[in-house]
């Protein structure tokens, strides 16, 4: 690919978001950074890998900012001392990582404020997506894959994408799930996982992206 190309996506749990970014990345040839990210930053940061997982997309403990929403500081560096492992710096050295990967390299980052976190840094020459779906798709879908009851997992996409979105309002001050903030949004109740693929290639044609 001659044109660098970076595409981030927000998804809902239960929506297929993860294999959709996974599908472009094979058919885009680029790469794919979900659980990566967080592997890096810890190898940035020598933080223990087991203190980023802990804090993965979950809202930090500032109370006024979970009231209000909006660190609005993803640019800070972050800092070396006893909050090393604070929630938000933790979110700081992703940041750091998601940058970096965004100014080297054409790639799909997955989550993680990552739309936020370019677009803070001035960077507006990326694609943003939001993968969403019915509540009953995103039920199925969770069943099938996690091999759960229809209690179970009706739980876990309602616990899971409240996290996420507590998450997204807590370090960007704005809804995850408004669709004004991103150039595709994308309901996966309405087609086909392939078919969504498709879609997002035919869009990035038009854009001339690729």
């Amino acid at each position: 690919m001659d044109k660098k190309l970076i595409i981030t996506i927000n998804r809902e749990y239960g929506s297929g978001g993860r294999i959709i970014g996974q599908q472009l990345s094979e058919k885009l040839g680029i790469p794919y950074y979900d659980d990566e990210i967080i592997k890096m930053a810890s190898e940035h940061s020598a933080v223990g890998e087991q203190y980023f997982r802990m804090n993965d997309e979950r809202p930090g403990n500032n109370l006024l900012q979970r009231i209000i929403g909006g660190i609005k500081n993803s640019n800070n560096k972050p800092t070396i001392g006893e909050h090393i492992t604070s929630p938000d710096n933790l979110f700081r050295f992703e940041s750091e990582v998601i940058r970096e990967l965004a100014e080297n390299e054409s790639c799909i980052l997955i989550g993680r404020c990552a739309d936020f976190v370019l677009s803070s840094a001035g960077k507006d020459d990326f694609i943003s997506l939001f993968v969403y779906a019915d509540l009953s798709t995103k039920v199925d879908r969770v069943m099938e894959v996690d091999g759960v009851d229809a209690k179970e997992a009706l739980k876990r996409v309602q616990k899971n994408n409240r996290i996420r979105r507590e998450y997204y309002k807590y370090y960007t001050g704005d809804e995850w799930d408004d669709m004004t903030h991103y150039d595709l949004p994308l309901n996966t109740s309405k087609l086909s996982l392939d078919d969504g693929v498709e879609l997002i290639l035919q869009y990035l044609k038009i854009r001339r992206k690729i």
